[in-house]
């Protein structure tokens, strides 16, 4: 018997219970909201994803290939739309997440105004950002299945075939997917970390991005000033995290330990070693020092430490924060991450300063030397621009193949006018299967690109806005926006039901029987797009 029969059932007995008064009650109606509801609280959706983000980590360590992936949404609707159409076009949500990213939040749903991604915007919004991005997938759920009560409906008003629908309704896949959300730095101490981690994994996160900078200076991983913190600062915010979630009791939640390491040439503060080759003696032997052989080499308040049995003296700029060797970036990303697994963390996640996979590769292969089934959530992220690297990429292998590039100008391979040519093809290959390979050669297990429908909605309006406010006129939507819509099944075209009329239609009726006043009916407009 499917759960849907079930649940019929026991509302039935439910309601004989009552010797009468719940006359207005049917079983089958409360059967499908409930169905329509899966998820009762944030807490039930951590729990639910965090297990099947567990299970597609055990599936790509038994197979490079499959690996997962996510698009960033900074609103529940854009979410939902995202879902709706991976499972349209896919015919299944599996190995599709959810990304929030920080610095979507910051520049569109801060109460301050658009923000740089330094951590400036209110640590509330993160949380509120989750539960509002499943309350709306929820809702696509709710759609989808009214959907389907209407066919079961017709089916058994007209002789359909009922096993059918009802088949498709005991085996509904939910649009509820893993989100992987960001908690920038941490917004401040441990305590704090904590704090915001138990509100993100309330409202439904099973993962849990953080990264190693220091959390009153964050700066975007794809820009300069980066400052990072000892290790054993860090390793306290993934304790901390670890903690949030088991008090609410999601076991299995998932920690993504980001380093920015690679970018970042500054660190705030000088860790106390206890012993010799302990962390903070690792971390302290990156710092970029010049011998003391005296007070004469010191300049008032300079500091000194002992480094192999000699004394030297950091290079500390005017800021008060501290240099590390030029070049040492590589060295420190794979101690961060082997550090990090080592202490708690679940994934890594590197961010680089372009999308080369023998880079990212070279990296990962240090880090399994000591952790072998290591692996990373990169960002494909929209701040590289990737027609270029990769042209280029494609420049200098054929360069050192001996192939003739005399006909290509490497410092301008981003010009239109080689966009038809050999090299912009080998190059669109290349990045037409960047996760693939990159999965397979550099330990990616999750795929993302941090803010991409930032820049649909800006390309999206800008297109419209260009002929609708132009000699295109109305043509505009109705040729680039609204004919697309009805031509790609998108059932956002119907715009009235995508927020809610029908479903709100459907319980007038459970509700009131008859008396109902609904929306629908022969002048609703929506009837145009049935062709």
């Amino acid at each position: 018997m499917s759960q849907y029969q079930q649940d019929i059932d026991t509302i039935a007995t439910l309601k004989a219970a009552q010797k009468g008064s719940w006359e207005g009650i049917n079983p089958e109606y409360a059967a499908r909201m409930k169905a329509q509801n899966r998820f009762k609280t944030g807490l039930d959706i951590a729990k639910y994803t965090a297990a099947i983000m567990r299970k597609d980590m055990e599936e790509y360590d038994a197979d490079s290939a499959s690996y997962t992936q996510s698009l960033g949404c900074w609103h529940g609707f854009v979410g939902q739309q995202k879902m709706l159409a991976v499972k349209k076009h896919h015919g299944t949500t599996n190995k599709s997440y959810l990304y929030l990213s920080g610095w979507m939040v910051a520049a569109l749903r801060s109460e301050f105004g658009p923000l740089p991604d330094q951590s400036m915007h209110e640590k509330t919004t993160v949380p509120m950002l989750i539960e509002e991005l499943y309350t709306f997938l929820r809702q696509a759920d709710a759609r989808e299945l009214g959907d389907l009560f209407k066919q079961l409906d017709a089916a058994q008003a007209n002789g359909g075939d009922v096993a059918a629908i009802q088949a498709q309704i005991d085996n509904f896949e939910t649009h509820v997917v893993p989100i992987i959300a960001d908690i920038d730095a941490g917004f401040g101490n441990e305590e704090a970390t904590y704090l915001l981690a138990k509100k993100m994994i309330e409202a439904g996160a099973c993962c849990i991005q953080i990264e190693n900078q220091v959390s009153d200076a964050k700066q975007c991983g794809h820009q300069d000033g980066k400052v990072t913190v000892p290790h054993e600062d860090f390793l306290a915010k993934i304790n901390a995290v670890r903690y949030a979630f088991l008090e609410l009791g999601v076991d299995d939640g998932v920690i993504v330990a980001r380093t920015d390491s690679l970018g970042a040439g500054l660190t705030q503060k000088i860790p106390v070693s206890t012993a010799p080759g302990d962390l903070a003696s690792q971390y302290n032997a990156f710092l970029d020092t010049t011998e003391v052989s005296g007070a004469d080499d010191l300049s008032d308040g300079d500091l000194v430490i002992k480094q192999d049995g000699k004394l030297v003296k950091p290079v500390r700029l005017p800021n008060g924060l501290f240099k590390f060797k030029d070049g040492s970036g590589f060295d420190r990303v794979v101690l961060d991450c082997i550090t990090s697994l080592q202490h708690g963390a679940d994934l890594l996640w590197i961010e680089t300063e372009k999308p080369h996979v023998r880079q990212i590769g070279d990296m990962v292969d240090a880090i399994r030397e000591v952790i072998p089934n290591a692996k990373l959530v990169y960002n494909n992220s929209p701040s590289f621009n990737w027609t270029l690297n990769f042209r280029q990429q494609v420049f200098d292998a054929w360069q050192e193949e001996g192939k003739d590039v005399s006909a290509y100008d490497r410092a301008k391979l981003m010009s239109a006018e080689y966009d038809d040519s050999e090299l912009a093809a080998a190059a669109d290959a290349k990045i037409q299967t960047f996760q693939r390979d990159a999965s397979r050669e550099a330990g990616i297990f999750h795929h993302l690109i941090t803010l991409p429908t930032y820049h649909t909605a800006a390309l999206s309006t800008d297109n419209l806005a260009q002929g609708y406010f132009g000699d295109e006129g109305m043509l505009a939507y109705v040729k680039g926006v609204q004919r697309k819509e009805i031509r790609q099944g998108l059932a956002c075209v119907k715009h009235q039901a995508m927020a809610g009329s029908d479903l709100g239609d459907t319980h007038k009726e459970y509700f009131s029987g008859e008396g109902a006043l609904k929306a629908s009916g022969d002048d609703n407009t929506m009837n145009q797009f049935d062709v």
